[in-house]
């Protein structure tokens, strides 16, 4: 029988000489200690398949520690019973998941320098921290365009020099992935991808955050898991992305499953962003489900922009004009304010 992982649950007065005694402990009987700051106390996650789980619970005589507590969900380090407190991502100078909405946008796919850079200008003017842009582009129909590959890398890193947004873009394949790592701030795993292990475990490896997008299939369970995967392979810099979900309806491109966004956010202290424009594939609707999306606690939004969007290579129907795109934030400050956040 598989034994179960535990929270150990410091005092608050705990020092430090009795929490790394408990992190011996539980090492010594096969467990790996997973140690979590909070502002109060220490907790120390016990996980993996130990040789006895009454070891764990013996831990309640140790000096310092206050409860021990089963992990009781299959994903343990992305669980809201490890961490109480929400986690906090730092990319440069920019935090995700504390209190600013932080906001993602750019064109589906890297088309040309001047379309980039176009872009990439307009979305910082409008108040975007963040640039996205796709050089490896996963696609349904292999006639569809694939990316620029390497040389859309080294546009986006071209686009933030000049503009001083930080950059995310998706990575494909494991070959790719220290490729992407080179140019990304933060690496995105697609949809199709969500449930790629080999790129999972990779990605774990490598000390950049990573932008977890739902499979358009996928369960919440199934994505919480695939964020374990990352964290357990140690890169614990992850974020969950709600990106639509495939149903019945055909009127959209997905369906938006605004409930995933508080749901998340009440199993996982992962941060939380929502994509209005592959969950309606209509630019028509991309303000109103960010505004949507801040509402429900969304930790930031990505959106598609494209300065001529009739022209653009992928996914033109769902992209926003930069005119359009400044509109839409201007109009996501309250919305944002009302929920005690801000956007500069």
């Amino acid at each position: 029988m598989r034994n179960e992982e535990m929270i150990i649950a410091m005092k608050s007065d705990a020092t430090e000489a009795q929490i790394q005694e408990v992190c011996r402990q539980i090492e010594s009987y096969g467990y790996k200690p997973h140690l979590i700051r909070g502002e109060e106390r220490v907790v120390i996650g016990a996980v993996g398949s130990g040789d006895n789980k009454d070891h764990l619970h013996n831990l309640l005589a140790e000096p310092g520690v206050e409860n021990v507590v089963p992990i009781l969900q299959p994903y343990k380090l992305v669980n809201r019973e490890l961490k109480k407190e929400k986690t906090t991502i730092q990319v440069g100078d920019l935090e995700i998941g504390g209190d600013r909405f932080v906001v993602m946008a750019g064109p589906c796919s890297v088309e040309t320098r001047e379309q980039l850079l176009e872009t990439a200008y307009a979305v910082k003017e409008a108040g975007a921290h963040i640039l996205r842009g796709g050089a490896y582009k996963p696609r349904t129909s292999p006639y569809d365009f694939q990316g620029l590959e390497e040389e859309g890398l080294k546009l986006l890193a071209e686009a933030r020099d000049k503009t001083g947004l930080k950059v995310v873009t998706e990575v494909v394949t494991t070959e790719d992935a220290e490729l992407v790592a080179e140019y990304a701030d933060i690496m995105q795993v697609g949809a199709r991808n969500m449930q790629n292990f080999a790129l999972l475990k990779r990605l774990g490896k490598i000390n950049k955050p990573v932008l977890l997008k739902r499979g358009m299939s996928s369960t919440i369970k199934e994505l919480l898991l695939s964020a374990e995967y990352i964290a357990s392979h140690g890169n614990e810099k992850v974020m969950l992305c709600e990106r639509g979900i495939r149903t019945f309806e055909t009127a959209t491109r997905n369906t938006l499953d605004i409930s995933a966004v508080p749901l998340l956010n009440e199993l996982s202290h992962l941060p939380v962003v929502i994509d209005p424009s592959h969950a309606t594939g209509k630019r028509s609707l991309v303000k109103a489900m960010a505004k949507a999306g801040v509402a429900a606690g969304a930790d930031g939004v990505i959106i598609e922009v494209h300065p001529r969007p009739h022209e653009a290579w992928s996914d033109g129907p769902q992209s926003l004009t930069p005119a359009d795109f400044a509109q839409v934030i201007e109009e996501l400050k309250p919305y944002v304010a009302l929920e005690s956040r801000r956007m500069n």
